[in-house]
């Protein structure tokens, strides 16, 4: 192994960190200086120095100094040694104003582009409730709680969960847990829940029982036939497709919410207005069994 690749497998997870803010900040934004490092930890500027110093030392030439910008740009060689730079893991990081792991940083942006996101009901429940959830999931053990329920004319007060996971579809959280009550795996969904309790006995039911989380599905979507062939070609390329049919596997529980977040035309005909339902599914009888509810 190279002296320079074991050099950055040795590199520790903090300093890690802090060479992988420089990368995305250099890439994405064009620079990265000594100040924008030391702001991003709350370091000094010698630190950030030495930081950034390390950096050319083990990414030989990633990284130029411009005089212009009083900051190091991307090298025409560059190729990245520390951070994952695709937009899937790169935008929530710039949306949620992260140095990589760490912040948030309140209204100073660390990277200087302005975003913005849908001022949506948070739908969640107070601390106290979720610590008892996400402590009966990290412990595996038994949840009681008292939970309102819009399917159920009459919410039993008490009811004991099994809850293996958190979900979050978009649009709202909820709990994916086995309930003693219907002898079945369950979403509930977190803003409905009144009172919770992590007891101490072990749950008898963990995820390798949930076949529908366990299981995974290929949705085969395509663009609403009711749109024109340039919209369609479009959407096509919006969506990454190869070829003319969008895939995307999902775990069966969560088939029902993926076509509704994507606004997926789920009706026979396909009646629905293409210009508010964009994409029909293409293999409606091997899905709908798994996501009935979603079915018009």
């Amino acid at each position: 192994m190279a002296a320079k690749e074991k050099m950055r497998l040795d590199v520790k997870w903090a300093t890690r960190q802090r060479l992988q803010y420089i990368e995305v900040m250099a890439y994405y934004t064009g620079v990265v200086s000594r100040s924008d490092v030391a702001r991003a930890f709350g370091i000094s500027d010698p630190a950030a120095t030495k930081d950034l110093k390390l950096y050319g030392d083990l990414a030989p030439g990633n990284l130029v100094y411009t005089q212009s910008v009083f900051g190091f740009v991307p090298g025409p060689d560059f190729s990245p040694a520390f951070a994952d730079l695709s937009p899937a893991a790169v935008l929530p990081v710039i949306a949620a104003n992260l140095a990589v792991s760490g912040g948030p940083y309140g209204a100073e942006s660390l990277y200087g582009l302005p975003t913005a996101s849908l001022p949506l009901p948070a739908r969640l429940p107070g601390r106290e409730v979720l610590a008892q959830i996400t402590r009966a999931i990290h412990g595996c053990r038994k949840l009681r709680v008292s939970y309102r329920s819009l399917s159920d004319r009459d919410s039993p007060q008490s009811r004991i969960l099994e809850p293996h996971a958190l979900v979050d579809t978009g649009l709202r959280w909820h709990v994916r847990a086995y309930s003693a009550d219907t002898y079945d795996f369950r979403d509930f969904v977190l803003s409905r829940f009144l009172e919770a309790e992590c007891l101490s006995d072990p749950a008898e039911s963990s995820a390798e029982y949930d076949e529908d989380w366990a299981e995974t599905v290929t949705l085969k979507l395509g663009p609403h036939a009711g749109l024109d062939a340039q919209k369609r070609q479009s959407l096509l390329l919006d969506y990454g497709a190869n070829g003319d049919v969008i895939e995307v596997e999902v775990r069966r529980a969560l088939i029902g919410y993926v076509l509704q977040r994507l606004s997926v035309d789920t009706t026979q005909d396909h009646s629905l207005n293409p210009q508010s339902c964009q994409l029909m599914l293409l293999n409606q009888d091997e899905i709908e069994p798994f996501a009935g509810w979603a079915f018009r």
